[in-house]
């Protein structure tokens, strides 16, 4: 009998874990233009600044269930008394600064809200509401910035949110599909970029 094929991937995916996987199966580099899940993505991408993206994905959940169903509006609302027993969530990643950042930017968030109507559209702006198509041949190639990372930071910035430097928002551009980042040889590639 032949052998069955195997899928290629980008091989930052494999061998870490089968949740790992399918976040790069089902998630990682498709169009995200939802202002909820936009913020679900900066709350974790600021999460997982010095760490790693696995250590993020498996708190997920956790994540979820203390931060409102990442919903901007509640955690807006989050007074000390809520950071401090978040600070004890052993679900969570207990980092002070990055909890605090999460109440800031959900503040910042509404703000931004308010001005340009929504963060989806505001975001998509950077790269003309399209998503940029890279050709990258091997995992080595892919940038951690670019000048449109960087140039969304400097704005975020501008506008009061916290841990957004350009390394945090290249990722969280590949993660929301802004940039579509998989290998032209990941089977991926091609499917995301039928999602532009």
């Amino acid at each position: 009998m032949p052998k069955a094929t195997q899928r290629v991937r980008c091989t930052w995916s494999l061998g870490v874990s089968d949740a790992y996987q399918a976040y790069h199966d089902r998630e990682w580099g498709v169009p995200v233009r939802d202002d909820r899940r936009q913020f679900e993505f900066l709350v974790l991408e600021g999460a997982q600044a010095g760490l790693s993206w696995s250590t993020v994905l498996h708190k997920r959940d956790g994540y979820r269930d203390a931060f409102a169903d990442f919903d901007p509006e509640k955690v807006a609302r989050f007074n000390q008394r809520k950071i401090e027993s978040l600070l004890k969530n052993p679900a969570i990643i207990r980092n002070r600064l990055k909890v605090n950042s999460a109440v800031t930017n959900a503040r910042a968030f509404l703000d931004l809200i308010e001005v340009e109507d929504s963060f989806s559209d505001y975001i998509w702006s950077f790269v003309d509401g399209r998503p940029v198509q890279n050709r990258w041949k091997s995992d080595s190639q892919v940038p951690a910035t670019s000048p449109i990372s960087d140039a969304l930071s400097k704005d975020l910035k501008q506008r009061g949110f916290k841990f957004v430097g350009t390394t945090i928002i290249y990722a969280h551009m590949q993660a929301t599909g802004l940039v579509n980042d998989h290998v032209v040889g990941c089977y991926r590639h091609r499917e995301c970029r039928k999602l532009a």
